[in-house]
């Protein structure tokens, strides 16, 4: 997919979250104001969250569709990989806040403390924003997919974490407003497992964009792809000192191929423009690939 198509897809994807997240998290507000529970006004605190992850996708995700330039030689590919460090860390963030209060609540409740009872618009607002939430991440997760947007993917699952966050809300306001004092504590409960779940996806997202970062090579299977397309070009004798690493969205090749020492330097270089044209058709076009010639001694 050409890039700029890319980031323009990836930005109105992220707009629409962005409205949606407004909207929700007034909403919220309001709602756990009026009806007096904590649990929908923490939640609509959480959503707030979302605002930041939204704007880093928006502006992180442009700048890494800009075309190279002389400060950016490879490319902006790695502000994408950047913004869904920050998407991770941010999730991480949210869900450490959840299993605190949770934990704090819990807390208070074995010391004796009676929890407040919510309203029932606390508890449509729950409904709601659980249908909203896992609505938009189904429609943001799969048009992340398809444009293979490692940001729009992370802030399809900040989505689904206020999804979760809103459906702790809704057990803990519906078992304090229908089965009474007793099981007001399945709030807090219900969001300590939620929390644990976050913390594992955010762990997922943000371990590959750290990795990348760090520079690290490309998984085995893949160098294992990447040996045998170069292999496969006429003319290669022997291939040596691969190098493999991610930029963005596409991957970095290096690699020293050993062709017939008594080639033209023309010839040679038909073979090195071969094996860039290989890679290029099996990893896209944007693929940065680099090949040294050396001469191949019997």
């Amino acid at each position: 997919m050409d890039s700029r198509l890319r980031v323009k897809k990836a930005k109105r994807i992220t707009l629409i979250g962005f409205v949606i997240n407004l909207l929700l998290t007034i909403f919220k507000l309001l709602a756990g104001f009026f009806g007096k529970s904590s649990a929908m006004i923490a939640d609509g605190v959480h959503s707030l969250s979302d605002f930041a992850t939204d704007l880093i996708v928006i502006i992180f995700v442009g700048v890494s569709g800009k075309e190279k330039d002389q400060d950016h030689q490879y490319g902006h590919g790695k502000f994408e990989t950047f913004a869904t460090m920050l998407i991770s860390f941010s999730l991480m963030v949210v869900a450490a806040g959840i299993f605190w209060s949770g934990l704090q609540k819990i807390l208070r409740s074995f010391r004796g403390e009676t929890l407040g009872e919510p309203g029932l618009i606390a508890l449509a607002a729950a409904l709601v924003s659980v249908a909203a939430k896992e609505g938009l991440y189904w429609y943001t997760i799969k048009s992340g997919k398809n444009i293979n947007s490692g940001p729009v993917n992370a802030n399809a699952w900040h989505h689904r974490s206020d999804a979760f966050s809103s459906a702790a809300a809704a057990l803990g306001i519906a078992g304090a407003i229908f089965l009474g004092e007793p099981w007001r504590i399945l709030d807090p409960v219900a969001g300590i497992l939620v929390s644990v779940f976050i913390m594992k996806v955010a762990w997922d997202l943000g371990t590959p964009s750290v990795k990348e970062l760090l520079e690290s090579a490309l998984p085995e299977e893949t160098v294992s792809e990447i040996r045998s397309v170069i292999g496969l070009v006429p003319g290669v004798k022997k291939q040596t000192n691969l190098k493999t690493r991610k930029i963005g969205n596409n991957i970095a090749i290096e690699v020293h191929v050993k062709v017939n020492k008594d080639l033209t330097v023309e010839a040679s270089h038909e073979i090195a423009t071969e094996v860039e044209n290989a890679l290029r058709r099996k990893f896209g076009r944007d693929t940065h690939v680099g090949v040294h010639i050396e001469p191949f001694y019997e």
